[in-house]
């Protein structure tokens, strides 16, 4: 089933593109990756973090997705980019068989309705790390750039939320953005590594 919006995301693309505002498909250069502060939180002796926020899904979760961890396909025309970290309770313990769904635009700012392209889930392991290979999405007209995300412990409650890019202009003029959910990115012209450690209430 195909949620109903009161306007097409592909038509204003096609039509914000046609003005020259986003330039060559959508993407805007990324400023210092310093920019925006603070990343992921981490765990210390001395710090107990702060549980992920919660974010919206937004119109385009689809439920059933592929257990996959690489989204990489033959239409992947993208910035490659491997995205890992860990998910721990707020007592800075391992989540073992976490389950981790990601779902994101693609390399033109448009979700898959139909398929599954750049949706996929898998489970943390006995360590909590998880690990997904995929492109960089673009932005489009309303957002900055940013993966979506459902995490679940086992017989806990879901958390959904949002991954965002440091160093993003729309950042500081999208809504949703949080600064507490920047992943950490080091960055190459052939690939991208980002790391988030998702923090639960479990």
């Amino acid at each position: 089933m195909k949620y109903s919006r009161p306007w097409s995301r592909r038509a204003a693309l096609k039509g914000t593109l046609a003005l020259g505002a986003l330039g060559p498909v959508g993407i805007w250069r990324r400023a210092s990756l310093a920019a925006d502060t603070p990343p992921t939180p981490a765990c210390r002796d001395e710090h107990q973090p702060e549980a992920t926020l919660p974010s919206v899904p937004g119109p385009y979760f689809k439920p059933d997705s592929p257990e996959r961890g690489d989204f990489i396909d033959a239409k992947s025309d993208g910035h490659l980019i491997t995205l890992e970290g860990r998910v721990l309770s707020r007592s800075c313990q391992p989540v073992a068989h976490a389950l981790l769904d990601l779902w994101h635009a693609d390399q033109d700012g448009l979700y898959d309705e139909d398929g599954f392209r750049c949706r996929g889930h898998i489970y943390s392991d006995a360590q909590g790390r998880y690990r997904f290979h995929t492109i960089e999405p673009a932005v489009y007209p309303g957002r900055t750039r940013h993966f979506h995300f459902k995490v679940q412990a086992p017989g806990r409650s879901v958390l959904t939320t949002q991954l965002f890019f440091p160093g993003e202009p729309r950042n500081h003029v999208d809504r949703l953005f949080r600064p507490q959910l920047l992943m950490n990115i080091s960055d190459t012209p052939k690939l991208m590594s980002a790391q988030f450690d998702f923090v639960l209430n479990a």
